[in-house]
C-alpha cells in the first residue's frame, strides 16, 4: 500500500469517525449508582434489629467536571434519559480516542512522507 492510499484511507476514518461524533445525542459524564440509607427515625424498619429493611433504592449520579466532584440524585423516571445520556458519553470517549490514534498515525505518515522527498 502506498503512502498515498494509506493516508486517503486515514482521512476517510478520521471522516467517518467525526461524523459519528456529530450524530451522538446529549450526554453527560459520570456513573449511576443505586443508594439505600437509613433515616433518623428510631421507630423506623429501617432501624429494626432482626431484620432492618433500609430506604431506597435512590440513584445516584457521580462525575468530575473541571475538578470539581459533583454527586446529585436522579429521580426513578429520568433513570433511563440519564443512562442513555451516559452512554453517549462514553462513546464520544471512544471516538475522540480513535481520532486522536488516527491523526498521529496520519502525522507519522505525512512525517515519513516529507523525509522521502528530501
Amino acid at each position: 500500500m502506498t503512502a498515498n492510499t494509506k493516508s486517503t484511507q486515514l482521512e476517510k476514518q478520521i471522516q467517518t469517525v467525526k461524523e459519528a461524533l456529530a450524530a451522538l445525542g446529549p450526554m453527560r459524564p459520570g456513573s449511576l449508582s443505586k443508594q439505600y440509607n437509613v433515616c433518623g427515625n428510631p421507630n423506623c424498619r429501617c432501624k429494626d434489629k432482626s431484620r432492618p429493611k433500609k430506604h431506597g433504592p435512590y440513584y445516584q449520579l457521580s462525575y468530575v467536571h473541571k475538578g470539581k466532584h459533583t454527586t446529585q440524585f436522579i429521580r426513578r423516571e429520568s433513570i433511563a434519559q440519564v443512562k442513555l445520556q451516559l452512554a453517549n458519553y462514553k462513546r464520544f470517549r471512544q471516538l475522540t480516542d480513535q481520532w486522536v490514534t488516527l491523526a498521529l498515525q496520519h502525522a507519522l505518515l505525512a512525517l515519513e512522507k516529507s523525509k522521502k522527498q528530501d
